[in-house]
């Protein structure tokens, strides 16, 4: 028996393989080939052999239908169904409208400051700093190698840029703070 889709329940992983079978009937290696090709893992977090149990997840709630063609050594190729069209729908509308926060490993780093001797600390975050310069480089590398890029892949560059951006003028500001501040012992 076939549950009714909750939006909701997608994971991005979910929501990343309907969209692309939404695009056109596809099997798990195509689907692969498609993640990679526009590097989408830089925006989810999917493994190959993923693309199967999330397409088999997804098959068991009525949202894509398998198709086997005929000959041996054909592969499934999986299609979306209305029911998934109409989850793929909901979940990308709330997606894009609603903030869903995430946790930095920053975050606990900065909790715990204390274990750590001054100089460990310091470097800690100028090895931060250098991180996020590196992944900044490493992002605008890829979106100059995949150009032209439709106007809303671009805009996923944008996002995860201007996040490193953030992240990167707070690692700044709180390492010239902690650089100058008393340390507490």
């Amino acid at each position: 028996m076939k549950r009714n889709a909750n939006p909701k329940a997608l994971s991005d992983a979910d929501l990343l393989v309907l969209g692309l079978v939404a695009e056109m009937p596809r099997h798990g290696y195509q689907l692969d080939r498609e993640i990679e090709r526009r590097g989408m893992r830089e925006w989810t977090q999917i493994g190959f052999s993923s693309i199967y149990f999330v397409l088999g997840r997804l098959e068991n709630r009525g949202l894509v239908a398998a198709k086997k063609p005929a000959g041996k050594k054909a592969r499934k190729t999986f299609e979306l169904t209305a029911a998934g069209r109409r989850s793929l729908v909901a979940r990308t509308r709330a997606s894009l409208s609603c903030y869903r926060p995430t946790y930095s490993s920053a975050l606990l780093g900065m909790l715990h400051w204390p274990l750590l001797e001054r100089e460990e600390a310091l470097d800690a975050l100028k090895d931060r700093a250098q991180a996020l310069a590196t992944e900044m480089i490493r992002l605008e590398d890829i979106r100059a190698a995949t150009q032209p890029l439709p106007d809303f892949v671009d805009a996923l560059f944008d996002f995860s840029i201007g996040q490193l951006e953030a992240e990167a003028s707070w690692t700044e500001r709180t390492l010239d703070y902690m650089t100058t501040k008393p340390w507490l012992d």
